[in-house]
């Protein structure tokens, strides 16, 4: 069976005065941006089934401008996570769940999607390490149950941002 775990990178945020980073909110074009995240989503992925989002106030207001509807964990452990981290928050998925959506920050998004992939000069990968803007989202798959997602044994099979 085939999982697939997509990254996702918070949308635009705002940069209003005296606000927390941990708070602070989307800005216009990230509600946007994120909303046509969403409908690529449903256009071209599998259905999501489960959502994992960092708490911060950006993330939250990614996934509800993604107009997404699969069950959600908020974890604030996402938020300034390693690699590492959210490997291991990864591995902890449910073997029934096919489709993984994770919703954090850079530089954690990127850099975990270049740890988890075997394939890394595709031409997704390739696109991936130049940049990896806000709203943008790795797709990759496994062929192995979710506790085994280790680096290197994912395929790197798109990367998507939308604008």
């Amino acid at each position: 069976m085939v999982r697939t775990l997509i990254l996702m990178r918070h949308g635009k945020s705002a940069y209003p005065p005296g606000v927390a980073d941990h708070e602070r909110p989307l800005a216009p074009r990230g509600r946007r941006e994120a909303g046509l995240a969403g409908a690529w989503l449903r256009a071209n992925q599998p259905p999501i089934d489960t959502v994992r989002c960092s708490t911060a106030v950006r993330t939250r207001e990614t996934l509800a401008a993604t107009g997404l509807t699969a069950p959600v964990e908020y974890e604030a452990s996402i938020y300034d996570a390693s690699p590492r981290a959210l490997i291991e928050l990864i591995q902890l998925t449910d073997d029934d769940v096919d489709t993984l959506l994770l919703i954090g920050h850079a530089p954690g998004m990127p850099w975990t999607a270049w740890e988890l992939a075997a394939n890394r000069d595709c031409e997704p990968a390739v696109e991936l390490s130049r940049k990896f803007p806000t709203s943008a989202l790795a797709i990759l798959e496994f062929d192995r149950p979710w506790a085994a997602a280790d680096p290197g044994t994912g395929e790197l099979v798109g990367f998507h941002v939308p604008r």
